[in-house]
This record gives structure tokens, sequence and C-alpha cells, in this order.
């Protein structure tokens, strides 16, 4: 949700600091601040705006020099985006600096408290509540950084990610996590620390990633200790080899991250699958499914719980795994099914599915399905991220770091994972003939040239933005599979364009959305030769007998949709059950090209945040 580094070491601490917090900005960019130690006093320079805007003030208002600093980019929950608000924040005494991720449930009471002691408050955020919370078990206990920190957030409620940072002992800084996650890069005498390892990929390939509940005293030339926040118990931290490589959050010549990602899908999807499917030997290896094969194929249902485009993708999901391998399934918001005392059982699956592995509401998902006794298998697409971390089995999409707030390549090589997952079901089960298991695996295996192909539509998908830029509502109609691919093209255009834009499958339209439909509205009609293509032609007769606009997204070659739509934007033909891979590429671009146009900030589209982190 927010973005967080830190360093310490040898090295100048301003330009690493400013570089990651770029990096991170997909992760909120209401806000930026940055704090320096130069070896006598600190630094500190903050500003509502993007970390370019810090940059500007930063050097006007502070010397950037010292080797040790903190930085933070906000997505604002407690307080509006302003100055004040922005962080770090410091302490009453001037002393302690803290920059944090997440809620504190209970600051309210705590605050009141606090200003009992006399303490004040300059900042509407529950951040500056902890940090004069911890200035005060520190004064009244006496303790040094690290233990006051513990005390303190024993006291606490809700999720963070902190770093701390203590002038009197200025060779120290304090991590801790529950909730949002923390990585900690460690070089040759330095350290880094961050929300993910991307502001320090270029520098050190070894990272530990706390743990909930962990916290980590990382001193200047001295061993890094870490050890659980609730009992003080010594641990024995991982050091993971990190896998990403700087060139993979770099824009690589291209406008913006989205456009990158969405011409990254082919490359991306024979990464998921690669070493999984072996189409001429007719085999489908997953380690986490074959591990566990009798408890999928033991199961009474399905339960697929996730936000967003993640939501969608397990919506195809929902048409696979019941077409393919005849196991009911139920696709839930992880948001609600944590909230509405959900029926759960032992002999349910719980399938989990975030790009982050971090989503809040996922989490809390799957940590309720896993008190009902339930088998939890995550699909995320960040190594060592809680997701993975907590549930009993799971596959990782490889679709690299997705920079884009808006996602495209998560949402692909998700659906190539689950696809996976039902295909290997149904082989096990017998719910395939031979002939239509190896069909589809032979199909799998060349989508990704079937979707370089559609990509070729760009000039088209480009041109036709043009002309409904400017559009104030849009319309987006699809069938069977391709209903989802509705819903996910219409969140695209709302996320990154602003405007407003609504997914359904195509003969729902009759039952109260052909009332909106004129000549000034667009209609996004997702019509494949495949599936039910009868039915769709008649859907956009309908549409076009109330002179709406229709845009048609057809298998090449198509003629009776061609004579009806206003545009045709032609893609490769595939099996139905595959399309939605092949037919959410000039949703993409589509989006893409209008957002432009319309001089949106298509990489940070505002209010939102790539990581949901906090519920």
């Amino acid at each position: 949700m927010c973005g967080i580094v830190g360093y310490i070491g040898y090295r100048e601490a301003y330009p690493i600091i400013i570089k990651g917090l770029k990096r991170l900005e997909y992760r909120g960019y209401d806000s930026a601040g940055v704090m320096l130690y130069d070896g006598e006093s600190i630094k500190l320079s903050k500003t509502k705006g993007k970390v370019s805007d810090l940059e500007e003030k930063a050097q006007k208002e502070i010397t950037t020099n010292g080797t040790i600093g903190i930085g933070h980019t906000r997505w604002a929950t407690h307080g509006v985006p302003n100055d004040v608000n922005s962080h770090p924040h410091v302490s009453n005494s001037g002393d302690l600096v803290i920059i944090h991720n997440g809620i504190i449930e209970n600051y309210a009471p705590l605050k009141v408290e606090l200003i009992k002691r006399g303490y004040s408050f300059s900042s509407d955020t529950d951040s500056e509540v902890l940090i004069n919370l911890i200035e005060e078990v520190q004064k009244k206990e006496n303790l040094k950084l690290g233990k006051a920190v513990q005390v303190a957030l024993n006291q606490v409620v809700g999720a963070y990610a902190i770093a701390v940072f203590d002038k009197k002992n200025p060779n120290e800084i304090v991590a801790a996590r529950l909730g949002s996650p923390l990585a900690i890069g460690i070089g040759e005498g330095e350290y880094f620390i961050a929300s993910d390892a991307s502001p320090f990929i270029e520098y050190t390939s070894n990272a530990v990633y706390l743990e909930d509940g962990e916290m980590a005293n990382i001193r200047l030339h001295r061993p890094m200790k870490v050890r659980k926040i609730k009992d003080d118990s010594i641990v024995d931290p991982y050091i993971q080899e990190l896998q990403m490589n700087l060139e993979q959050i770099e824009k690589g010549g291209y406008d913006h991250f989205m456009l990158k990602e969405i011409y990254e899908q082919p490359s991306v999807i024979k990464d998921t699958y690669r070493g999984r499917l072996h189409a001429n030997e007719g085999i489908i290896q997953m380690a986490g499914v074959e591990d566990n094969l009798e408890k999928f194929l033991n199961a009474e249902r399905i339960i697929i719980v996730a936000c967003g485009t993640s939501w969608h993708a397990g919506l195809v999901a929902e048409y696979v795994i019941e077409e393919f391998a005849r196991i009911p399934v139920e696709v839930e918001y992880a948001s609600e099914f944590r909230y509405r005392n959900p029926i759960i059982n032992s002999k349910d699956v719980v399938i989990a599915i975030s790009q982050s592995g971090e989503t809040a509401d996922t989490m809390a998902a799957i940590k309720l399905a896993k008190e009902h006794g339930a088998f939890v298998f995550g699909v995320c697409n960040v190594v060592g991220s809680s997701i993975s971390r907590e549930s009993h089995a799971g596959a990782y999409t490889h679709a690299g770091p997705e920079i884009g707030v808006a996602s495209t390549k998560a949402f692909t090589t998700q659906i190539t994972v689950l696809t996976m997952i039902a295909l290997r079901l149904a082989k096990a089960k017998g719910t395939l003939t031979h002939s239509e298991f190896h069909m589809y695996l032979q199909e799998l295996e060349i989508i990704p040239e079937k979707v370089k192909e559609a990509l070729e539509t760009n000039d088209k998908t480009k041109e036709i933005a043009g002309v409904f830029k400017d559009s104030p509502n849009c319309l987006y109609l699809g069938r069977g599979y391709n209903f989802p691919v509705a819903l996910e093209g219409a969140l695209k255009l709302k996320e990154i364009s602003y405007i407003h834009a609504e997914g359904y499958p195509a003969a729902e339209m009759k039952h109260g959305p052909i009332a909106l439909i004129d000549e000034l509205m667009p209609v996004i009609v997702i019509a494949p030769k495949q599936g039910h293509y009868d039915k769709i032609v008649s859907n956009i007769q309908e549409i076009k007998s109330r002179s709406g606009k229709i845009i048609a997204v057809v298998t090449k070659g198509d003629t009776q949709v061609r004579e009806l739509a206003d545009y045709v934007i032609e893609i490769p033909e595939t099996s139905d059950a595959l399309s939605p891979l092949i037919t959410t590429i000039p949703l993409q671009l589509l989006s893409y090209h209008i957002a432009v146009m319309r001089g949106c900030n298509v990489d940070q589209p505002r209010n939102l945040a790539k990581s949901v982190t906090v519920e």
C-alpha cells in the first residue's frame, strides 16, 4: 500500500532512497518523504505529491549527505494527503523517526492516553501516534530502541511494516512487520530495507523477508538480529537469493510500464508453463498439485478467493475447472468471504489468488479457511510473499515484476496456471477424453504465439480509442468464458481512464443495461467464433436496433458480426476455454490508448495502489 525504503552503510543514502521510492511508487503516490542523518543531525523533507516533487523540494531545503536514511511514498489511509501527514514522522522529542505502512486500528485510544501524558500531534495519522508510543515506552522504562519498539508493538492492534531510527543511537535502524511486507537486503558492510526487493536489486542479490510478527535490529558493522515481537525469541533468518534483475523493473524503451507489461505477455505465459506443460508427452506436472492431488480429487468443492483482477481470473477458473474436471467451484470476493461467516469444511479446497501475495483481505480469507480445516492452495506472482508462505501449497505465476497499477500480465499468467490445474485434475479424473486433453495441451502451448498475433491489433485499437476517448460511459458484454473478460475490460478502462464502464453477461443486457444504449454509448462485445456465437450475434442485433455504437472483438475472418459492428478487432482463433487469454489483449490495449489520449497517468492512476495490504 505504501512504499518503504531504508539504507545504512557506507554509500550516500539519499540517491539510493530516492531511486528506491521511484521504484515503489506503484505502491502509493499521494505524498513522499525522506529522512537523512549526516552524523550530527536529522534532515527531514516531505511533501504532498510524487517522489519527483519530493526530490525537487529536498534539494532546496536540506543537505542530502549522510549514509543512513529512510524514505516513504504514501497511499493515504489515516489523514488526507498533505505535507504534514506525509512520512517520515518524528516523535515529540525530535529524536525518533518512523516510516510506516499499514493501519494501527487502536490508534485513537492510544492517542488520547498520550495526550494526557503531555504529547502533542501535528498530523492526523496513526503513524505519529505509534512513534510517540515508542518514545513513551523508551522514556518510561529506560529501554534501548529495539526493546522499546517491541514493547510498543505488543500494545497496538493492526497491520504494519515499519522502520524506526533513533538519533541517540544513530548506527541502527529497527524494522518490524505484521501483515505488510518488508524485505532486508544484505550487502558487504551495508543493509537495505524496502517493501520489496526492487530498490536494492542492483546492490545485492541476498535478502531476508521478515515473517509476520518479526522484527530486526539492523546495525552498522554488526550482524543483523531477528526476533519474534511477541516473545522476544531469536529467529535464524532465511537468506534468499533474489531472482529479479534490474532490466525487469525498467521500462525498456516503452512509454509506460503498463504497455511494456502488455507486450511481455507472450513471454511470461510461456515462462509460466515452462517445465510444467509437456504437450507432446501429454503431461502437466505442477509440484503443488501433484503432492496434494488426493485433496483436490476428494474435494467436495473448490472455493476461489481473490480481489480485483485476480477475482476475474478466478471467474475464468470457475468455468474451466467445472468444465474440465467437473468439480463444483465457488468464486468469492475475499473482502466479503472473510466477514460473512461462510460455511467451510475440511473437504473444501480454497484457492487464493493474488499477484502480490500480500493482499490483506485474501490473507484474512486464507486464515479463516485454515481455521475451518480447509486445504489452501495459493496462486501468486511474488516469491516469498505472505500468501505463498501462509498457504499449504501453491503455484507461482512467472510474470516477473508488475509495476503498472492496472494488472495485465498477472491476469493472463493466473489464467494459465489455473487452466493447467484444471487440465491436470481432468486427466486424473478422466473427465476429458484422451484426444480432448491432448488438444488443450497443444493449444495452450501455442497460446503465446496467438497472444503475440493479438498484440498486432495495437494500431486498430489506437484508432478506435481516438473515436471514443471522450465517451462518459461504456458497456462491455461477453458470454461464457468471456463474461469475466468483459468484467476485466471494464475494470481496466475505469482504473486508468476514469471512464465509467460496466461489464455484463451479454444475455443480461435485456434485464436493465439495454436502457442505457443510445447513439452515444460505445458497447464492446467479445464475440469469438467459438462459444455462444449465435447468441452473441442476437445481442449485437439488439444493440444495433437501438443505435448503439458497437466495437466487436471477433475471430479472424468473421463476416457475420463484421456486417453489424461499427468497428471490428480481429484476433486469432483458439478453443473457447482458452479464448480469455487472447480476447483480453485488445481490451487492455484499448484502455491503455484511451487513458493516454485523455492525459491520464497510466501507471499511477488516482486513488489506487498496486498492493492493497490494508482493509
